[in-house]
């Protein structure tokens, strides 16, 4: 018995894989959105986040539960004494592909942000 792809097939959660693309950061404080850069994806390799220079490009994997784990520095995300906390994939989708990244802060506070794409590779 054979199985063919779907037309239009694309990376996702089973794959251990994102769309490729760029995808937007955002996060919600005191009633205003806050513009944390993008972060393209193409293939297992991240860079960013980027306010439109290029970056460095760093590996990343995702679990089959779609917990992402960045194999690099991202962004103001690890530095300043903040760090990741857990990265989840909230769609896989070609079209509607996002996840969540929550931040821990030097003060042990949490901050959590939602990184949508926003234009597939090659678009």
């Amino acid at each position: 018995m054979t199985f063919a792809a779907p037309d239009g097939a694309f990376a996702g959660i089973a794959d251990g894989k994102l769309p490729d693309g760029a995808y937007h950061c955002e996060a919600y404080l005191l009633g205003l959105f806050l513009n944390l850069g993008d972060i393209t994806i193409k293939g297992n390799v991240y860079s960013g986040p980027s306010y439109g220079w290029p970056q460095q490009g760093y590996n990343y994997e995702m679990d089959s539960n779609g917990e992402i784990a960045w194999l690099g520095p991202l962004g103001g995300f690890t530095s300043g004494g903040n760090s990741v906390s857990l990265t989840q994939a909230t769609a896989d989708g070609p079209q509607d592909a996002s996840f969540d990244i929550v931040m821990r802060q030097p003060d042990g506070a949490f901050t959590a942000s939602t990184c949508t794409i926003t234009a597939k590779q090659g678009q």
